[in-house]
């Protein structure tokens, strides 16, 4: 497996698009976009925990109830969640890309992003559906999407299957209301893999697990995530009908990395926070622990000022709800500066602050918890709480 340039449209067959429909006031930001196979595609799906779920969602589930879609419409600026006419809208935003592309409705899933409770603006959408130009380039489309997002997130990755080279790619947006299950955002993966839909679905579920929900920056899930994987068959491998590891390996690698990139890219942040747990028992008590650091505001904070402050770990590790011995638990702090220990058997230890401090001070910093009660390792990712993400979200319907 290798990566490889592009996004959505680099595996056979598939097209994308993108526009300014009128949604969101500034023309220079596109809005509305297309993605669509030249052929029918097996569709796997997951969706936010949120009970309270977008209109968008309950559509999408409704085209997908045989498995299969050819293409996706996606609006941002507007979230069509909690919205006057929610479901009507989201069914015409399918028909006019519908129109479009040459296919019947039920073969169009929908997203949306943006603003919840604010009626989606539908006449500007159909208006602006027949200017949208497919082509080969992904990058406006995955621009398209963005709401907060200061950095667009795409990834691909080739690898090889029954002598056939395989091509597997996505989009992803998301950078505030991030936190699992289906923390918030929106991700898109196309591959001209041959595959059953129940294997894709069970390989998506299974691997939304290990890279979606261990991510967070605010602590709020949405009311509009959800991943979606098209699968065309035209790479012309055997098809897929048990799980596949090359398959999986190379799904999970492109979700790994838009996660990571969400991560990144949280509302106001200034460093990923790499969040590790080592030597656990299992892989559920690893998984918790390393969430609640990641997700803890106090030490969200104390890594925005680069202060070393380890009993925030051990405060977040206490609450978890997981069982652990805290007598046992070695942490340090590491990036490209070095590393630092800070605490051992639970215990504070004397370290240099000025080095602790310049190791906090990267675009990147890792916390890595050693519990010493096993051999299971987790990783979480998150970013620093700073006082951007306030401003953001103090004015973000405006």
């Amino acid at each position: 497996m290798k990566g490889i340039e592009g996004g959505i449209t680099a595996a056979k067959g598939y097209k994308t698009g993108a526009v300014h429909s009128g949604i969101r006031a500034s023309q220079s930001k596109k809005d509305l976009a297309v993605i669509v196979s030249e052929v029918p595609c097996q569709a796997a799906a997951v969706y936010t925990s949120n009970i309270v779920k977008a209109a968008p969602l309950h559509i999408t589930r409704e085209h997908l109830g045989e498995g299969t879609a050819q293409a996706i419409v996606i609006n941002s600026g507007n979230a069509n969640a909690c919205a006057p006419r929610g479901e009507e809208n989201a069914l015409r935003e399918a028909q006019a890309a519908a129109k479009l592309l040459g296919l019947k409705t039920e073969d169009v899933l929908v997203a949306s992003t943006g603003v919840i409770g604010q009626e989606l603006p539908i006449e500007v959408i159909e208006t602006a559906m027949g200017q949208i130009v497919l082509t080969d380039d992904s990058a406006d489309t995955a621009r398209a999407i963005m709401t907060t997002d200061t950095k667009m997130k795409q990834t691909a990755v080739e690898f090889e299957l029954d002598g056939k080279t395989v091509h597997l790619g996505g989009i992803a947006k998301g950078s505030g209301m991030i936190h699992p299950n289906m923390g918030t955002m929106l991700c898109f993966v196309t591959t001209d893999a041959a595959i059953s839909q129940s294997v894709l679905q069970q390989s998506l579920s299974k691997i939304v697990k290990k890279t979606f929900n261990r991510i967070s920056v605010d602590g709020d899930t949405s009311t509009n995530d959800m991943c979606i994987v098209l699968a065309n068959g035209l790479a012309g491998n055997e098809e897929i009908t048990q799980q596949n590891d090359v398959f999986d390996q190379a799904l999970e690698s492109v979700m790994k990395d838009l996660a990571v990139m969400i991560a990144s890219d949280g509302e106001g942040a200034s460093r990923l926070i790499i969040s590790t747990v080592v030597n656990a028992a299992d892989e559920t008590q690893a998984e918790t622990l390393a969430m609640s650091v990641a997700s803890s505001s106090l030490f969200k904070a104390a890594m925005f000022g680069s202060d070393a402050n380890w009993g925030r770990v051990l405060c977040a590790m206490g609450y978890s709800g997981a069982k652990f011995d805290p007598e046992k638990v070695d942490v340090l702090f590491q990036s490209d500066a070095g590393t630092v220990e800070v605490a051992k058997n639970g215990r504070g230890l004397d370290f240099d602050e000025d080095l602790a401090k310049k190791i906090l001070s990267r675009d990147q910093v890792q916390v890595v918890m050693n519990l010493h009660e096993g051999d299971v390792s987790v990783t979480c990712w998150g970013c620093d709480l700073t006082y951007d993400y306030v401003k953001i979200n103090g004015d973000y319907r405006s």
